[in-house]
């Protein structure tokens, strides 16, 4: 895809036209976005200056989540960078349902407080952040457990998806989503839902590459979005583990780097959008958010580059779940249907 970089004026960098993908609907969906989860570790009014210069670099996804609770100060930056000039129509804006508002009239209310934090009159895609409505409060340690969290129950996901759909028909919402979620699950919501899920969220990176959930969603026209691009070196303790391994970190992932003379987290994005994925890298700091960006545009990685990285999977997932595991759970694998 070609891309054209316009000056923005007292930016002191050009503004980039990132390529977008396309999804089932028509519509045009940017293929990279800025991450807004940060609330464990970055004050909320950070990533909101981080919103607004990403907006006017040329960033049009920006990948919200109430749980996050920075919404607010987002929907400011937002509402500032649209009067600056960037139409709303040109604007990508993701949010998520978080797991305590899955029960019958709560997904009205749940997208209404995002619409007015976000200061919009619409998402243009809304996803189901957890197939459970198992809940956690901020910050809770990984020995963290819901009482009342249960298993993955269908006909109850099945209700709050009813309800997403009802956003859609109101026109709050322009597309539904779904994300942490697997192949079974999918196949349940393919068969019995009346709007499809236009995207998915999923943990992707070159050490966690989710061959075959990546695989499905591209045959059924789910455009896959992957969280932790980067391998996530900054997630919170709750999700570390003594046996996770690093992407960046990886000989193959530094020698390719070493010869395109970028930084191990550009390869791990260029391999993210070369392979048809769309990528959300959180960052705060203009240098990595504006790198991050022009990996889209710039030097794509060669075909044997790709097939190298395809070699180095270590089905790591990092972000494992275990504080939404229910009683009489084995482990965190029953949450992936392992």
């Amino acid at each position: 895809m070609v891309c054209q970089e316009n000056r923005t004026p007292g930016s002191g960098a050009a503004r980039v036209n990132a390529p977008v993908r396309t999804l089932y609907t028509g519509a045009k969906i940017p293929h990279i976005g800025l991450g807004t989860f940060g609330s464990d570790h970055v004050p909320g009014e950070e990533i909101a200056a981080a919103v607004k210069d990403a907006v006017s670099l040329g960033y049009r996804l920006i990948d919200c989540a109430s749980v996050y609770g920075n919404e607010a100060v987002v929907g400011s930056a937002l509402r500032e960078a649209m009067a600056g000039g960037v139409a709303r129509e040109e604007l990508f804006i993701t949010s998520k349902l978080w797991n305590d508002m899955h029960g019958e009239g709560d997904v009205l209310l749940s997208c209404a407080r995002t619409l007015k934090d976000l200061k919009l009159e619409y998402l243009d895609l809304y996803l189901i952040h957890w197939p459970f409505p198992n809940y956690h409060a901020p910050g809770v340690g990984v020995d963290s457990r819901d009482p009342h969290a249960v298993p993955y129950i269908h006909e109850n996901y099945m209700k709050t998806w009813r309800q997403m759909e009802r956003l859609v028909e109101a026109g709050l919402v322009r597309h539904i989503g779904t994300s942490n979620m697997t192949i079974r699950k999918l196949e349940l919501l393919l068969r019995d839902a009346a709007i499809r899920p236009a995207a998915n969220e999923m943990e992707l990176h070159p050490h966690f590459q989710q061959k075959e959930l990546f695989d499905y969603c591209v045959r059924q026209n789910i455009v896959p979005i992957g969280f932790c691009p980067l391998g996530s070196p900054n997630r919170p303790e709750r999700d570390r583990t003594e046996s996770d391994t690093a992407a960046m970190e990886d000989p193959v992932i530094k020698d390719i780097a070493k010869k395109h003379n970028i930084h191990p987290a550009a390869v791990c994005l260029k391999w993210a959008v070369r392979r048809g994925q769309i990528p959300i890298p959180f960052s705060t700091r203009r240098e990595h958010y504006l790198s991050n960006l022009l990996c889209t545009t710039e030097d794509p990685l060669a075909d044997e580059e790709m097939e190298a990285i395809s070699g180095i999977d270590k089905n790591c997932r990092l972000v494992k779940g275990q504080v939404f595991l229910w009683k009489g759970a084995k482990d965190w694998t029953d949450l992936w249907d392992s």
